[in-house]
């Protein structure tokens, strides 16, 4: 990853942890910084159940060496098809977020690396992810960890209402 001007590029020594309880040191308010908009009985909710599946879904948090909480993924297991693969089970990032003074050290990279291991011991051949249009440091991560961009698109929805007949 080439240095970005006005950031560290050193690696930090972390630790990474599989999350095995909603208690998980940190895992609460990191997931509250990247979904901000979501309640939290709503992330606790979710995170009991990313806890109970774990042959479908996990999270791992990346600690510094004084213990602080740097950093987490979540993926999961998909089956059904996942834009620009050629294969199914996919591992899929479903969310990563490193702390804002810990980025461009490595952070990313460990987490990313923990989610390859567990997507590849379950029978995974490829790692996705996404990311909004406009989300430029997610893109410049994701190609500087080794992904490939497969595709843009817009979603649209409109909402339906019964019309008399």
């Amino acid at each position: 990853m080439g240095a970005v001007p006005g950031r560290s590029t050193r690696s930090l020594d972390v630790m990474v942890e599989r999350c095995t309880s909603k208690e998980q040191r940190g895992w609460l308010n990191l997931r509250g910084a990247l979904w901000p908009h979501c309640k939290e009985a709503e992330h606790l909710t979710e995170m009991e159940a990313t806890c109970s599946t774990p042959d479908r879904l996990a999270a791992f948090i990346a600690y510094g060496e004084s213990g602080e909480a740097l950093g987490f993924v979540e993926t999961a297991v998909r089956t059904d098809y996942v834009v620009g693969t050629n294969s199914s089970p996919v591992g899929f990032i479903e969310g990563i977020y490193v702390v804002e003074n810990f980025r461009h050290q490595g952070v990313a990279r460990a987490l990313v690396e923990a989610a390859e291991r567990w997507a590849l011991t379950r029978g995974c051949r490829e790692l996705a992810s996404d990311a909004h249009l406009d989300n430029l440091a997610s893109h410049a991560m994701h190609r500087a960890l080794g992904f490939a961009e497969t595709e843009r698109v817009v979603y649209f929805c409109k909402t339906l209402e019964e019309r008399g007949t």
